[in-house]
């Protein structure tokens, strides 16, 4: 996995935990499903790329 793919994996967890802190604070349910989607997704492309560096 690549630096650059680190640090981008990383800022969209962040973006996605501020985004859930954001919901829940607010009691904005959307908002806080969103930021758990986007922690998801993180999580996936990190598994990803996981993925891809055992096989090279």
């Amino acid at each position: 996995m690549g630096i650059g793919d680190k640090i981008s994996n990383a800022a969209e967890d962040a973006k996605g935990k501020l985004k859930e802190g954001a919901g829940k604070a607010t009691d904005d349910e959307r908002l806080e499903a969103e930021g758990k989607a986007d922690q998801s997704k993180a999580d996936l492309k990190q598994a990803g790329e996981k993925v891809k560096d055992a096989f090279s």
